[in-house]
């Protein structure tokens, strides 16, 4: 006999099939959203059906919890918004009581954004559409950018943080940075997050080699916190599962960020281990494959250099001297200012000069103070700082006292090269007030249709003394550049997606342009669109890079310091 079904609810049957009888029932099943499957004359594929349904039960309750979630998730953070504007417009001749408004809604702002972007990854996870870059990227900066994120977080809580890189043998390599990032900071911060204050997080860094010429890099993440049950680590890469304990409450986030992290791990053709018990903390264990990237490295041009390095740290101190014996270079390592001086005065008195001085992480003076009295008393010796704090936010009083480059904590062999050899061979040019570069003279394009969009861009770049040129699509930005004589601008900003011509042809026509400049003048898109697969398509287009809205500050002054005056 044909096989025949029905599901009702507490108001009756919902739908059946054609020949179905209340009289011939044989089965019935009964799920959690109150409805019944009833089953006629069951064959070989009631469980198969049985299993269906299921799964669509299921997967509407998790569509279900999801919108809720979505709903609540994206309130919070709006609300503080839409309040703390109101106070700030309300008591706006109060400086303190605005300025204290305005710090809350960036917080805010990027908690919304953070948890917008996570849904934007699940979706195009989800679809399919998710591409990885293959860029070339330096393990230090990556690992010192994840110190700069999360060393507010830790720091508020009073952790014990330490970052072992001792098990590192390749330090540049090829892969999607910005993922890998996202990965990082992810576990990171729920380290932070689940461990109660005055806990302690260890974090290490390695790589292996594998077959095929690869590397395995390892990172691993143990903290002292709450913990989590097996039964949670079932679920714990299902979107919006949250750890639930009584002893930490407020936490903040989306619960997405573990679902993300283990799809993006796939991707990538890597594995994620956790182990947790309750009360005892969670140890997670990330290995990706990457290839090395094994192009020539800047310690070539060290061999001879003279360099006095001051350090208090016993361990850095260690670095450096395996570092530079490695490179051949003369190092003179000290640990107190008193020596710094001695040691400079004694090679005037000898009529020798030290190629540069490094300040360390630890010495026994404030870095900025030691730096400005040195640059007054030696001014053309370059001084290198050594520190994981955010350059950008340093930068300007870095080099007021003198400091001509910066090297980021933890320190590895690519990176102090790299910036000592860059420091040694130019020094990078005069800034002006908060850290922007001089721009007096200069002409910038910039393409943005979206008026609200175009006044915050011409704002902040009226800082930098440059003329902006605004046009409001691509075929008015091109109309621009062609009409103007040659060496007319010193870069193009160029929006993606406007009316009449988008970025991506304007920027084609720019490059195909008579002008002869129009094939080297850097040209940036400044978009929305912040896939790998849309900055490849910036790139194929024939733009310089890729910068995302809403605007980074500070990666926008690291684009203009491009432009020489």
């Amino acid at each position: 006999m044909k096989r025949e079904y029905a599901v009702e609810d507490e108001n009756g049957i919902l739908f059946s099939t054609p020949g179905f009888d209340p009289a011939n029932i044989t089965e019935k099943a009964s799920f959690q959203s109150g409805k019944t499957l009833l089953i006629c004359d069951p064959n070989t594929d009631q469980v198969a059906l049985l299993e269906r349904l299921r799964e669509a039960e299921e997967m509407i309750s998790a569509k279900e919890s999801f919108l809720s979630n979505m709903s609540h998730d994206m309130r919070t953070p709006m609300n503080a918004i839409i309040g703390m504007t109101v106070l700030a417009k309300k008591h706006i001749d109060e400086q303190a009581r605005v300025s204290d408004a305005l710090d809350k809604i960036e917080t805010a702002s990027n908690h919304l954004l953070s948890l917008i972007n996570n849904v934007l990854d699940m979706s195009r996870i989800n679809s399919g559409k998710l591409q990885l870059s293959d860029e070339s990227f330096a393990l230090g900066d990556l690992l010192h950018d994840i110190l700069v994120i999360v060393k507010p977080l830790i720091e508020q809580k009073g952790h014990r943080f330490l970052l072992d890189t001792d098990g590192v043998e390749c330090e540049v390599y090829f892969g999607d940075a910005l993922r890998l990032k996202q990965i990082f900071v992810n576990i990171i911060s729920n380290a932070v997050k689940y461990t109660p204050e005055g806990g302690k997080i260890d974090v290490s860094v390695s790589d292996t080699a594998t077959d095929g010429g690869r590397r395995v890099l390892l990172f691993r993440c143990a903290d002292n916190g709450i913990g989590m049950s097996a039964e949670f680590l079932k679920r714990i890469f299902v979107p919006f599962e949250r750890v639930e304990n009584s002893t930490v409450s407020k936490i903040e986030g989306t619960g997405l960020g573990m679902s993300i992290v283990k799809k993006m791990i796939d991707l990538m053709g890597g594995t994620i281990e956790i182990l947790s018990q309750p009360g005892e903390g969670t140890d997670v264990s990330i290995r990706i494959p990457l290839r090395p990237d094994i192009s020539e490295e800047e310690n070539t041009k060290l061999a001879g250099k003279k360099l006095l390095v001051m350090e208090a740290d016993e361990k850095l101190c260690e670095t450096y001297r395996r570092f530079f014996d490695d490179y051949k270079v003369n190092c003179t390592l000290v640990p107190t200012t008193a020596d710094a001086f001695s040691v400079l005065a004694d090679a005037n008195i000898r009529n020798e000069v030290f190629d540069a001085v490094i300040l360390g992480q630890r010495i026994d003076n404030d870095q900025m103070e030691i730096a400005s009295y040195l640059h007054k008393s030696w001014p053309t010796v370059p001084l290198i700082l050594i520190s994981d704090d955010n350059w950008a936010e340093i930068r300007y009083r870095a080099e007021r006292c003198g400091i001509e480059h910066f090297v980021p904590l933890p320190v590895f062999r690519y990176s102090l090269a790299k910036g000592i050899s860059a420091a040694i061979r130019t020094g990078e040019e005069d800034s002006g007030a908060a850290g922007y570069p001089d721009l007096n003279g200069r002409r910038i394009l910039l393409a943005e249709d979206n008026f609200i969009n175009r006044e915050i861009a011409l704002e902040i770049l009226s800082i930098t003394g440059a003329e902006v040129i605004p046009a409001e699509n691509g075929e008015e930005a091109v109309r621009l550049f062609e009409s103007e004589p040659e060496q007319a601008f010193s870069m193009v900003l160029m929006d993606v997606q406007m009316p009449i011509m988008d970025g991506y042809e304007a920027t084609r026509r720019i490059r195909a342009s008579e002008k002869a400049y129009g094939a080297s003048i850097p040209i940036y898109a400044m978009t929305a669109n912040t896939f790998a697969e849309d900055i490849a398509r910036a790139r194929k287009a024939g733009m310089n890079g890729h910068l995302a809205k809403p605007i980074d500050v500070n990666a926008l002054i690291q684009v203009l310091q491009q432009i020489r005056v």
